[in-house]
């Protein structure tokens, strides 16, 4: 990317390959997911160097190493520093996980940033346990999606609202209830979750804290936290931050190869679709994750 605007501004352009330092590895990228956040870089709605390569969310194969975790030939994925639009990417090797043997390039690329994101929310921050309950807003994007499963996988219950033509989907990831946003109340669920989960933002960020119990936690990834609304209720309001864990996406990645979840991917799209990934990404209507394929 030379410079930002829509997603005409996003060329394919031979590039030297990268070289990695000491503790990085080099990556033959087989697969990279887009997140929201490319495209806000892309927009210049966040600050970005330019030029730049955009995506984070790699799958791949280690083409060399400059680390001791891992070798040629490893198949791995993670977050790539480098940029993940790309043949190759550099990363560095705290970043990564072994790609499980299970689970296919496309999945993988799908997980980093939105599964280590959903699960930061429920479990490191909202800090939920087996019969407590969430409240999942967005449930059938790519980070709430995960978050519904991974809710179900520990025993929690998980409300989940989407539009319409996602309920059968959203029940179906595990929640034990579905509310349309556009045509359904919160109020049906006044006071009831311990954990409320924002992935939209927006109006939507304030009206969440009424669905909370007293002491319950509304965390947002979707703009800022409303911590004196929510402290008049009675509750708390926090920003999520996602913080890379190899270990903790290691552990996900194992779920999803054993079955346990599942990962919805709207469209595998070529590398020199990227535009086309990229609009269809910032409409905001798709269900699961978007992912580039570079085989």
């Amino acid at each position: 990317m030379q410079q930002t605007g829509g997603p005409e501004v996003l060329r394919l352009v031979e590039a030297a390959r990268p070289e990695p330092g000491d503790g990085e590895v080099l990556v033959r990228v087989r697969a990279a997911a887009i997140n929201p956040i490319d495209w806000k870089y892309r927009r210049g709605l966040m600050p970005k160097q330019l030029p730049a390569v955009l995506g984070s969310d790699i799958s791949g194969v280690v083409e060399s190493s400059r680390s001791e975790r891992f070798a040629t030939g490893d198949e791995v994925f993670g977050l790539a520093a480098s940029g993940g639009y790309a043949e190759f990417a550099v990363s560095s090797a705290a970043l990564l996980a072994p790609k499980p043997a299970g689970l296919a390039h496309e999945q993988a690329a799908a997980l980093p940033v939105a599964g280590m994101t959903a699960w930061q929310a429920l479990f490191d921050v909202g800090e939920l346990r087996s019969g407590q309950s969430v409240l999942i807003a967005g449930a059938a994007g790519g980070v709430g999606h995960l978050a519904v499963q991974f809710a179900r996988v520990a025993g929690v219950q998980a409300i989940g609202t989407a539009s319409a033509r996602n309920r059968e989907f959203v029940l179906g990831l595990g929640a034990a209830r579905f509310i349309d946003y556009a045509g359904e109340e919160l109020a049906g669920v006044h006071g009831e979750v311990d954990v409320a989960f924002d992935t939209v933002g927006g109006a939507t960020t304030e009206t969440l804290l009424d669905t909370l119990r007293p002491g319950g936690m509304i965390v947002t990834i979707a703009g800022g936290a409303p911590e004196q609304a929510a402290a008049e209720r009675g509750v708390r309001a926090q920003l999520l931050v996602m913080s890379p864990d190899a270990e903790e996406l290691g552990r996900i990645g194992g779920l999803v190869a054993a079955g346990e979840v599942e990962v919805e991917i709207a469209q595998v799209m070529a590398l020199a679709d990227v535009a086309e990934a990229h609009a269809l990404s910032e409409s905001g209507h798709t269900r699961g994750k978007i992912v580039l394929s570079l085989d």
